[in-house]
């Protein structure tokens, strides 16, 4: 030991002899470092013992450095010298904030432990609690709070007692209103700003630039058609918006998202002319048709009368599914409403402008059945075309009351060309005509005046339906059978019945009850 620190531990171990006394804070040099204990020289008749765990920066302690300790036993059970480090700061921590610290006064102080109902913050080596419910820390993870330094505000103090209330949520607050005012001041229409996503409506999205909440609306998210804002930012996000407008004193500001981008729409006439060609993607689907993004931030629709020269009505929602690729056709431009009208059937040669000349009159063609409404049945053609068979043109015999009585849907069938309407898309098959007239042969089966049995077919409030044999029947006027005969006839009923009428062009045969 050279001669200044012999001075000095000889000046300090008189002092000390003289003075020393439990409760007190005195100076010393560490002499030793263990893994469990620190022994420091304060002077005394013996060195005394420190815990290694109440130093924070253990790789920071050396051999001969001076620390402040608090004496806490002069002589414990073992005849040892107990020092406390910790004591120490805590007594010049409370020493420091009772000359300087009053209520109401910030401080800063680094969050140690969280405990039941709030935190324990580290301040100036005095531990203050922090109420759960004066924290600010709503949404902060434990991980960044946790070691973390923040500025308090000393809410409650009891200095005798020695017991710090803090609050953290004044602070944050004052902290908000500087920068909120701030920002006002540097607010600019036309500015470009960083925000973060807090909120989402269905209208639009709030937007948290720092201090100040502003909202894009939905019209001003996308210069494509969105249906709900999530399609374009979620809560969260940090995004780069653009201030549109703002009104101070109401605190309202307008943002846009997509005028950040130049408007793709701007020379929309010079790109997408009607009649060009173009692929795209389809990105959302319709009854009605389909939309397409032909270019980013560009969408047309391809109406479902668009997709096929058939005439029948498609379902856009069996024939695609989102993100397919296809090819379209522009065939309107509208820029003011940005609407642009899509077409597929105009990439294809219109089969109708040939129909009359490649489907004659009279022809014999094989179709698949596709569809059916009351009146009849829709039939797909080798060409592509589309063709109906009216209920009448079904049977030369049968009383048809539903065409899937007579054809079941996916089924091919061997039909005759009736008609052909090229200019207005329609053509008329028939059934029946494969096979012969057959009612000239009937008439002369059932003669005026023949008696016959017959089955019960149906019973309506104007008559009741029999079969004479398969495929021939006819009708019992209702004036022609008893009303209380008429109601008690149920379908499989057998009954004789005589023919009054046989109307060859009608095909029509009436018969009565009533017997000659």
């Amino acid at each position: 030991m050279d001669q200044d620190k012999r001075t000095l531990m000889s000046e300090m171990y008189n002092s000390t002899l003289k003075d020393i006394k439990e409760g007190e804070i005195v100076k010393g040099l560490i002499v030793t470092i263990t893994n469990k204990e620190v022994v420091v020289d304060i002077g005394f008749k013996s060195e005394g013992f420190v815990p290694i765990d109440e130093f924070r920066d253990r790789e920071e302690l050396k051999e001969d450095q001076q620390i402040d300790v608090f004496i806490e036993s002069i002589e414990d059970e073992d005849g040892r010298l107990v020092l406390s480090r910790t004591k120490a700061e805590k007594m010049k921590g409370w020493q420091r904030i009772n000359d300087d610290v009053n209520e109401g006064d910030v401080v800063e102080g680094r969050v140690l432990k969280q405990v039941k109902g709030g935190y324990i913050v580290d301040i100036d080596s005095v531990e203050a609690f922090l109420p759960l419910s004066l924290s600010s820390f709503r949404g902060v993870s434990m991980n960044e709070i946790m070691g973390n330094r923040y500025k308090f505000q000393v809410a409650k103090m009891n200095k005798q007692r020695r017991n710090l209330i803090l609050s953290r949520r004044d602070v944050v607050q004052k902290e908000r209103e500087v920068v909120k005012a701030k920002l006002w001041e540097e607010l600019e229409k036309g500015q470009k700003r960083v925000g973060v996503v807090k909120g989402i409506t269905d209208f639009g999205a709030f937007i948290d630039l720092g201090g100040v909440d502003g909202l894009l609306h939905i019209t001003d998210m996308s210069w494509s058609r969105i249906s709900h804002p999530s399609e374009v930012v979620a809560i969260g996000d940090k995004i780069d918006v653009l201030i549109l407008d703002f009104d101070k004193e109401n605190s309202k500001v307008s943002l846009g998202l997509k005028q950040i981008i130049p408007n793709p729409w701007s020379d929309v006439y010079d790109r997408y002319p009607p009649g060009s060609k173009i692929k795209g993607k389809i990105v959302n689907i319709m009854p009605y048709g389909v939309f397409v993004e032909i270019d980013k931030g560009i969408e047309g629709l391809l109406h479902s009368s668009e997709i096929s020269w058939q005439k029948k009505m498609i379902n856009p929602q069996e024939m695609f599914k989102v993100g397919d690729m296809i090819d379209v056709q522009i065939i309107n431009v509208d820029k003011d409403s940005k609407r642009i009208s899509l077409s597929m059937k105009q990439l294809e040669a219109n089969p109708w402008l040939e129909a009359e000349k490649n489907l004659s009159v009279g022809s014999k063609v094989q179709g698949k059945v596709r569809g059916f409404t009351d009146y009849g049945a829709f039939i797909e053609l080798e060409s592509n075309l589309e063709g109906m068979i009216h209920v009448s043109d079904m049977s030369w015999t049968r009383k048809v009351s539903h065409p899937q009585d007579i054809l079941k849907k996916g089924q091919t069938v061997e039909v005759i060309i009736l008609g052909v309407d090229g200019e207005n898309r329609k053509i008329t098959l028939g059934l029946k005509q494969l096979t012969p007239n057959p009612w000239p042969e009937i008439s002369q089966k059932y003669p005026i005046g023949v008696e016959v049995e017959a089955e019960v077919i149906l019973n309506s409030n104007f008559g009741v339906f029999v079969k004479l044999e398969d495929d021939v029947e006819a009708l019992v006027y209702s004036s022609e059978i008893d009303k209380a005969q008429a109601a008690a006839l149920k379908p499989g009923d057998k009954l004789k019945v005589r023919v009054i009428k046989v109307d060859v062009e009608q095909m029509k045969i009436g018969v009565s009850t009533r017997l000659s």
